[in-house]
């Protein structure tokens, strides 16, 4: 049957994810149905016989939203949110190519506007045997005017349904990472306040970051829940500096735009010569059930795709930094020595001399040269990496490349376009510059720097901090300060790739004040990231249950630093908090009761005997991610499966955390598995620390109850079944 409003409906689905496009009558291609689940019978692909219903498909439903400046919209937008974009609505569909590549399918969908001659492709690349998809948006000025861009989406998805929504947002922040918390639409400001017309108001919710701090105020992203139908969707903005998402609402249904940086959150435009193209940063979008386990399984899954295939994540090395509740940026040689020994003893394998080590005194608004100290290391710092080498550890150690002290005698040698600028004025944060990687002298400065200290001081781990926020941008050969901090971010990736070409060995973790910065631009190239700076061991707890929601746990670094006046809970606590993700192991060691020491050790060599299960599993969490407040945590490991065996392992860290109660009963394994498990044998065994007392017992429902006598306290579970 012919429909009066549809040309062509295209329906797909590929590795678990529904989708439907649909081609108009006047060749609009309309993007209707993206899930977990197939398509709905509901007014957006039948035939549109209401007036109502054909103005809500002209004026929505597009794949991407595009806004020029100067362009009218045809229909109201109500507010700042990003719907009906002009010329986005006017697009014109004109081809659709469907290929296979190395990773999986890919889509690419051509529009073109008749008006400007601008064309947009989409590019919709599929992983094979993962449920994310990534999209990227590249507009082309094919007309003979200049246009200037102030918006585009890199994931546009119209139709969330009104009602039963819930939205997973990461808060984030300097010793506060990874706080997740849900909120239904109400909660966020989207009453349902009318019935009968069609609906639309000038609310958003809205999710950004405005700078080169990525991650300082919340995650690049979000999980939307539906419960009702059972289907969800995850997403990650992958950019290393400012980025956007937003839920509006349009004729009576709700819109998710997804985008890089933007003109009125970002200071963000671009002039689109004749002939020039522009690329929207990439987004991941997960079509997952409406469960936080199966959307961060499926997100891990991805991130382990495009990831930079390197040693690190497949062998995770201990990691042992003198900074945290150690040394505190204050190294010497005498120092680090009985440390090393202290560390190759544990059974740590890198060993990173943390920030200091290139200045005699006071060193923060100086930093530049980043040559080492002799008052520091008398002989010289490469004594010190030799030794490290010689106790069967690879030394690392910190470096923050990205800045100049603002009295530095490197500044010297730079010329004043080396810098971000703004009002004709260098711009500062914090007593440092903020280098510009566009410029071939910046380039220069951080190769030689990068040469010296691998091939002079014998290093193959460094420590990449960043602790300034430079803010919106620089004006600098820049069509507007967003666009120039977006080019120096993506000129800083292309650098970090030519490092890795030439020193592909090399380990670099991924550091901003802890977790300011995690994000899969960097991570997708960086094999490690620093959780946080976060200096209370018990208040880690929280920050280390939820670390594998926004890093693959074998990327996501947890610092373990028993305390010098710490007891024997103590320090199992510490461990705990590493011990299902990546060792990042501090504390005075050396100083250290024999008791403790063999704590910190045989923690070590646990984690040695399942990391090969890290590096393949799939997180989840027995009774939700964890918050600030809770008294009770728990994080999961589900151990990849092997090749006949009739058993499945799954790794569990528990915490208490204070509170009365002193027992916590739950399901141990993922509750979607239950048909798959129920009433097979189970058994639970503690594996950290191995001792007489066992703090968990089975239930005859399958559940386990964990009992700690003391407030404080923390352990790692086995549970076979």
């Amino acid at each position: 049957m012919e429909h009066a409003y549809w040309k062509q409906m295209i329906e797909i689905e590929e590795n678990g994810i529904f989708l439907v496009f649909g081609i108009t009558r006047n060749d609009q291609i309309k993007f209707l149905h993206f899930s977990s689940v197939p398509q709905a019978e509901d007014m957006s692909v039948q035939e549109c016989r209401q007036e109502d219903e054909c103005r809500m498909m002209d004026e929505g439903f597009p794949l991407v939203q595009l806004e020029l400046a100067g362009y009218d919209r045809p229909y109201e937008r109500h507010g700042n949110k990003y719907v009906v974009t002009s010329p986005g609505c006017y697009l014109k569909y004109e081809n659709m190519q469907d290929t296979k590549n190395e990773s999986g399918r890919m889509l690419q969908i051509r529009q073109k506007d008749p008006l400007t001659g601008v064309c947009v492709q989409t590019d919709i690349q599929f992983y094979d045997g993962v449920p994310v998809a990534r999209f990227v948006n590249h507009v082309t000025n094919e007309g003979e005017e200049e246009q200037v861009l102030t918006y585009l989406s890199s994931f546009t998805c119209s139709g969330i349904k009104r009602d039963g929504n819930f939205l997973y947002i990461p808060h984030n922040g300097w010793q506060k990472e990874l706080n997740w918390r849900r909120y239904s639409f109400e909660e966020l400001g989207f009453p349902v306040t009318q019935t009968k017309s069609i609906r639309r108001s000038s609310k958003t919710i809205e999710v950004y970051n405005t700078g080169n701090w990525s991650t300082k105020e919340y995650l690049p992203m979000g999980f939307l829940s539906h419960p009702q139908s059972g289907a969800g969707l995850i997403w990650q903005i992958e950019n290393n500096g400012s980025w956007h998402y937003e839920i509006a609402d349009q004729n009576d249904h709700y819109v998710l735009n997804v985008s890089g940086p933007n003109e009125i959150q970002s200071h963000f435009s671009k002039v689109l010569r004749p002939g020039e193209t522009f690329e929207s940063v990439p987004a991941a979008v997960g079509a997952v059930r409406a469960d936080i386990s199966d959307a961060f399984s499926a997100i891990t899954e991805y991130r382990r795709r495009i990831r930079r295939k390197n040693r690190d994540n497949d062998t995770l090395p201990v990691i042992f930094n003198d900074y945290m509740n150690c040394l505190w940026a204050d190294p010497t040689t005498e120092k680090e020595l009985p440390l090393i020994d202290a560390a190759a003893k544990a059974g740590c394998e890198y060993f990173v001399i943390d920030a200091g080590w290139y200045a005699k005194g006071i060193w923060w608004d100086s930093v530049g040269e980043w040559k080492e100290s002799r008052e520091r290391f008398p002989k010289g710092i490469r004594q010190v990496t030799d030794y490290i080498r010689s106790k069967g550890m690879i030394p690392g150690i910190w470096l923050e490349l990205e800045v100049i002290g603002i009295h530095s005698p490197k500044l010297a040698e730079l010329s004043d376009d080396c810098f971000f600028k703004r009002h004709g004025r260098r711009i500062y944060d914090r007593s440092r510059y903020q280098l510009d990687f566009r410029n071939p002298e910046v380039i220069a400065h951080a190769n030689e720097v990068i040469d010296r200290v691998v091939n002079e001081y014998g290093v193959g781990y460094i420590k990449m901090d960043y602790n300034i926020e430079p803010g919106i941008g620089t004006e600098l050969d820049a069509d507007s300060f967003g666009e120039g901090l977006l080019a120096h971010e993506r000129a800083y990736l292309a650098w970090l790739d030519t490092v890795f070409e030439k020193y592909p060995d090399l380990v670099i973790e991924n550091c901003s004040s802890g977790g300011l910065r995690m994000d899969y631009a960097l991570l997708s190239r960086l094999s490690i990231q620093s959780t946080s700076d976060q200096e209370e061991y018990d208040m880690y707890a929280q920050i280390s249950a939820n670390a594998a929601t926004g890093v693959a746990p074998e990327q996501a670094a947890v610092w373990s630093y028993p305390l010098e006046q710490g007891d024997r809970e103590e320090t199992i606590f510490n461990m705990v908090n590493a011990m299902l993700l990546r060792i990042h192991q501090s504390g005075h060691l050396a100083q250290l009761s024999p008791e403790r020491f063999q704590l910190v050790k045989e923690g070590i060599d646990c984690y040695k005997q399942i990391r090969k299960d890290i590096k393949n599993g799939h997180p989840y969490w027995p009774f939700g991610l964890a918050k600030a407040g809770d008294s009770w945590m728990a994080y999961g490991m589900e151990a990849p499966a092997q090749e006949g065996a009739k058993t499945r392992t799954f790794y569990l860290s528990v915490w208490r955390r204070g509170g009365e109660q002193k027992a916590c009963t739950f399901l141990p394994v993922p509750a979607y598995n239950t048909p798959d498990w129920n009433g097979a044998d189970m058994t639970v065994k503690q594996i950290y620390p191995v001792e007489e007392a066992q703090h968990v017992r089975i239930n005859q429902d399958h559940t386990i109850t964990v009992e700690y006598e003391q407030p404080v306290m923390a352990r790692v579970f086995e549970v076979t079944i």
